[in-house]
């Protein structure tokens, strides 16, 4: 299978979906041309029909327009990433593919050999060699050669058991490994997916966009392959749009604002906040959200309009509900302005 995603064969994809197209259903992230809509797969039962079900799914995801998977080692216990696997054994185009995956929690079945000032809570880890062996199990399961986004997962979990010193000393050495993937062609990107991280504000347990970018810059200089953060972003969950967390140049930012400054890619995940918000909605906030359809497009949209958002995640284990929530390829995201105006009084 051939080894990562390419330029060409993304924009290629999207050439064959003109109608999405013209509703800028795709947009252009670290030279790649990426559907605003991604298929998620965290959950599901660990069945032999959850399997097949996720593989049909992800098939009718990529006959629809959308060519971003996510996944982790750790979601069904490594059934994700096999199913996944499963499906991409039948699409000819891998390279048309933007395909992200996780490590950093200890997985049953899947966990080397640890010392445990390795480990943090005996379940999470980032250290080189872990990281490195978690990555040969993502290839396998997934049938790959590269993985286009290679995440460490909740890396802020990790302060919940350490000092922020002996935090700063591992992800350096998790920062060092990843480039040095980077450059033996086994990963193309990597990054942080968090959930509180980039959330709490200053509080502790936070995480900072700016100072993450510092060290890749450091380790790696303006080339450096620090270049996807994952946060969950939905109608409930705004603060990476509306907190002013990180500091620069004298001023206060947001997150979605530091990320652009450093050019790195936002991904938003639990767009439906685990389908919480796929019914319900008030019946006038589809009209704002300039939407057609089921709540959950809504809230899909709302996501997905976000400025700095680039890709808006929804978990679809079934073939059913990619072809529902795909309906918001029909119609353009907000603009900015009109975005905005949703948080005015």
């Amino acid at each position: 299978m051939s080894a990562a995603t390419t330029t060409a064969a993304t924009a290629g994809f999207a050439a064959r979906f003109p109608l999405a197209q013209d509703k800028r259903f795709f947009r252009q992230a670290q030279g790649l041309t990426i559907s605003s809509l991604g298929i998620g797969t965290y959950l599901g039962p660990m069945t032999d029909e959850a399997d097949t079900s996720y593989s049909q799914a992800i098939l009718s995801a990529v006959e629809g327009g959308i060519n971003f998977i996510d996944t982790s080692l750790n979601y069904r216990h490594q059934r994700s990433e096999r199913a996944i696997g499963a499906a991409l054994r039948r699409i000819p185009g891998r390279e048309e593919i933007v395909l992200c995956t996780k490590a950093g929690y200890l997985v049953p079945g899947a966990t080397p050999a640890l010392p445990e000032t390795e480990t943090a809570g005996g379940m999470h880890c980032i250290s080189p060699a872990f990281l490195e062996d978690q990555l040969t199990r993502s290839l396998k399961n997934l049938g790959v050669e590269t993985i286009d986004v290679f995440y460490l997962h909740n890396p802020e979990t990790q302060l919940r058991y350490i000092d922020h010193e002996t935090f700063q000393r591992r992800i350096t050495a998790a920062f060092e490994k990843l480039e040095s993937l980077a450059s033996g062609g086994r990963i193309r990107y990597y990054g942080a997916a968090t959930w509180d991280g980039f959330r709490r504000n200053g509080q502790p347990g936070s995480l900072s966009i700016l100072h993450m970018a510092a060290l890749a810059r450091g380790i790696a200089g303006d080339g450096h392959r620090f270049r996807f953060i994952q946060l969950p972003f939905n109608l409930a969950m705004v603060e990476a749009y509306g907190q002013r967390a990180e500091a620069s140049a004298g001023r206060r930012i947001s997150v979605l604002d530091a990320a652009r400054d450093e050019g790195i890619t936002v991904i938003a995940s639990a767009s439906l906040s685990q389908s919480r918000l796929s019914s319900g909605l008030p019946e006038q906030l589809a009209a704002k959200l300039e939407s057609t359809g089921p709540d959950a497009v809504s809230a899909i949209q709302f996501a997905r309009s976000a400025p700095g958002i680039t890709t808006a995640l929804v978990g679809m284990g079934n073939p059913e509900h990619v072809r529902e929530n795909l309906a918001i390829a029909s119609f353009p995201p907000l603009s900015a302005e009109r975005f905005e105006s949703l948080f005015s009084t």
